[in-house]
């Protein structure tokens, strides 16, 4: 992967809300994260049982962004999870003014686009895995979203 590539990533990474960001180009891997504010300005005391200081930001970041991006198993209304593909940008339509392509309530197919998630200027159709009806709509229109979070319940 190029050195340009990389600066790229790192941009989108800085303009975004996201903690964490991992590509996969063939065999080669590159992933960003950044430490978040109120980590950075906790003492460095979560590597109490770690030698190596170098490791204590690394394992600090995970535990924050998970308790972020998944909301506990509870909350979510029954029925199927249709789950983020990627780390991207999602909308809930194709452009600013058009309609939404599915609402709550709506019935849906196998199959039926759902939403969208825009990663690194390409939008990807988020498709319904399965027929049922829209029971919720769990992320908000132009909001980033993580990798396998919850984004529709079809019922």
């Amino acid at each position: 992967m190029d050195l340009r590539k990389i600066k790229k990533l790192i941009d989108l990474l800085e303009e975004s809300n996201l903690a964490e960001l991992e590509i996969k180009e063939g065999e080669e891997v590159v992933r960003l994260s950044r430490v978040p504010k109120a980590a950075m300005a906790a003492p460095a005391a979560p590597a109490h049982g770690s030698r190596d200081s170098a490791a204590a930001p690394v394992a600090a970041v995970p535990a924050p962004v998970a308790a972020v991006a998944v909301p506990a198993p509870g909350a979510l209304p029954p029925g199927h999870v249709v789950r983020a593909p990627m780390v991207g940008t999602f909308y809930t339509s194709a452009s600013p003014g058009a309609a939404s392509f599915v609402k709550v309530g709506q019935a849906v197919k196998a199959g039926d686009t759902i939403g969208i998630i825009e990663a690194m200027k390409m939008f990807n159709q988020i498709e319904a895995d399965v027929a049922g009806t829209v029971v919720a709509i769990l992320a908000e229109n132009g909001q980033p979203v993580e990798f396998d979070e919850p984004l529709f319940v079809i019922g």
